[in-house]
């Protein structure tokens, strides 16, 4: 069913809790890779991997500043998609989840969450 084949491609791509929690992540604004490491509690590796996914569907794009990789959404209309899904699992229309440190003890090591920007 070849008519179908680019869409098959995206809806692999968004099967991923992972890739689905970096996509809400960027939802806003760009974040750097430490940031959404230590959202996400996982290692940077693990979210390199799930980000160079994303990048090659060209859901997102990459920025570095200095030692920093930051990402940002690409194709916006993919919250369209995510809203649409999140509202036929719940049933009804809910809000994207919001992202936080998983606690105190953990720090991200970014410009944005030490207060430093860089230019």
């Amino acid at each position: 069913m070849e008519p179908y084949q680019d869409i098959s491609e995206l809806f692999k791509v968004l099967i991923h809790p992972t890739r689905l929690a970096i996509l809400e992540m960027l939802r806003n604004r760009e974040e750097c890779v430490c940031h959404m490491t230590a959202m996400l509690g996982a290692r940077q590796a693990y979210v390199s991997q799930q980000l160079m996914v994303l990048r090659e569907a060209g859901l997102v794009i990459d920025r570095r500043d200095g030692w920093n990789i930051y990402y940002h959404v690409t194709r916006p209309e993919v919250y369209t998609v995510l809203d649409a899904a999140r509202s036929m699992v719940a049933g009804q229309r809910q809000e994207a989840p919001t992202f936080i440190l998983r606690s105190r003890s953990e720090s991200c090591p970014c410009p944005k969450c030490q207060g430093v920007m860089t230019n």
